[in-house]
């Protein structure tokens, strides 16, 4: 089986296009005319936004409320830029509340937790072992 699709549900699809474009350097695949729903270009697997509203008259049931306030998480996305120190401070430039600055992990990793404008958790983790 083949992961396709994240989805995520935020407040106002313009402002999570603008973040990932503008904080993650991600490319803008395409907004649905109602603007309730767009796609981004990640790769094989497709990074989406969903207004909470249609989410909501989808699923028929409200979802978990997160936000940048709040700690909790329902999961993480995980990104791994060539230059992490780089895009965690471009991502705070552009909105994103730092959980955790880089470090060093015991296995080798450079990790740092971020927070969008929507409350979506998301690691920035690079492999030191790997040779680029």
């Amino acid at each position: 089986m083949k992961l396709s699709y994240i989805i995520l549900f935020v407040k106002e699809i313009q402002q999570s296009i603008d973040f990932y474009q503008n904080a993650l350097d991600l490319k803008h695949k395409f907004t649905h005319e109602g603007n309730d729903y767009a796609e981004m270009q990640t790769g094989e697997t497709t990074l989406a936004f969903c207004t909470k509203e249609l989410a909501e008259s989808n699923i028929k049931a409200k979802e978990h409320k997160v936000s940048q306030s709040d700690n909790s998480s329902n999961f993480q996305l995980t990104f791994s830029p060539s230059d992490l120190k780089q895009a965690y401070q471009k991502a705070l430039e552009n909105g994103a509340i730092s959980i955790s600055p880089p470090e060093i992990k015991p296995w080798n990793f450079e990790v740092a937790l971020i927070k969008d404008p929507d409350g979506h958790l998301i690691e920035l983790a690079k492999n030191l072992n790997k040779k680029v």
